[in-house]
């Protein structure tokens, strides 16, 4: 079990695929509303779906740089854009993307293993969807690496463990997609995406406020959320040594002396979100840009308080997972 952050997540359109387009809507039907799904007949169709989906998703840009004067492999520059983690907000087809497929195996087009074969090239998550007769043909796929998880139609449980795993594989899609930059960002500025304590935190934060989606933030460095209707939530998170640093900062700014404190007892955590660090125009009303912080312990000590991000901070309007929601059905 990855016990890691991933440097984003959203929700995905989960791809249904059965050649009984009685079982699709009835399963489509008892699926929760806010578990967005495509659902397909025609295997062929649901096969260049998945296909063109995965084509045409944004992927994020690693650069690496040499010195120009020796070219030194020991000298190589890794250059990152982490402005374009949180940006991703702004693409309306995000939700589009096909992370985990649900697959019923006996199919007179494509059986559901020769399906799965098919995008095994892909990084989308896949659900084998059995009858009794089929179990052991799941349990070889799974075991050869061509699945992720099975599910037999006739469990007492099936849907609601169908419900769970497909939640858990959309994580774990995140998670296999953005590794490499997690492992990088993790090295340096945001260190909390490697510790599992973030990790637990962040997710009890997403269950607590209904934040549906989430994307690493750069400066302040943290953690932004949106719920379902695309209201913006900024957590953010620093070290013993971020807030020791801005309260250097403050004092060499001629910051109020009871902010210095705060900052230096590990008290107060300050986001300036419209005036920057320490102005003028902060020291009568500096308190109003602060908020208790809050502790969570894990390979180091981190501090983080949420605090509301002003709709002017973003690159434009959000497309929220309700406006994507009431469009689905719309075309539905």
């Amino acid at each position: 079990m990855d016990l890691t952050l991933p440097i984003y997540q959203h929700p995905t359109l989960v791809t249904l695929i059965d050649d009984s387009q009685t079982f699709l809507e009835s399963l489509s039907f008892q699926l929760p509303h806010q578990l967005a799904r495509r659902a397909f007949h025609d295997v062929e169709a649901a096969l260049a779906s998945v296909r063109e989906a995965h084509r045409t998703s944004t992927q994020f840009s690693i650069t690496v740089g040499y010195d120009e004067q020796v070219l030194s492999f020991e000298r190589r520059v890794v250059a990152f854009d982490v402005d374009q983690i949180y940006r991703q907000v702004m693409n309306r087809h995000r939700f589009l993307l096909p992370a985990v497929l649900v697959i019923d195996y006996a199919m007179p087009q494509m059986n559901g293993v020769a399906f799965c074969e098919s995008v095994s090239a892909l990084p989308c998550k896949k659900i084998l969807f059995t009858g009794e007769a089929d179990e052991r043909v799941a349990i070889d796929a799974f075991n050869h690496g061509l699945i992720d998880r099975f599910i037999k139609k006739s469990d007492h449980a099936a849907l609601d463990r169908l419900e769970t795993e497909v939640r858990t594989l959309e994580k774990a899609y995140f998670s296999a997609q953005s590794r490499t930059m997690q492992d990088l960002l993790s090295r340096h500025s945001f260190t909390f995406l490697s510790d599992p304590a973030m990790a637990a935190l962040v997710e009890q934060l997403r269950r607590q406020y209904g934040f549906v989606e989430y994307y690493l933030f750069p400066n302040p460095s943290g953690i932004l959320f949106f719920d379902i209707d695309g209201k913006p939530t900024l957590m953010v998170v620093e070290t013993e040594a971020g807030l020791l640093s801005q309260m250097e900062v403050a004092e060499d700014n001629g910051a109020p002396e009871e902010l210095v404190a705060g900052l230096r007892d590990m008290r107060l955590l300050p986001f300036f979100a419209d005036t920057g660090m320490y102005t003028d125009a902060i020291e009568q009303d500096w308190l109003s840009y602060c908020l208790p912080a809050q502790h969570c312990a894990g390979k180091q000590d981190y501090y983080w308080a949420l605090f509301d991000l002003p709709a002017h901070l973003l690159p434009g309007p959000v497309y929220s997972y309700a406006d994507f929601l009431r469009d689905q059905e719309a075309v539905c």
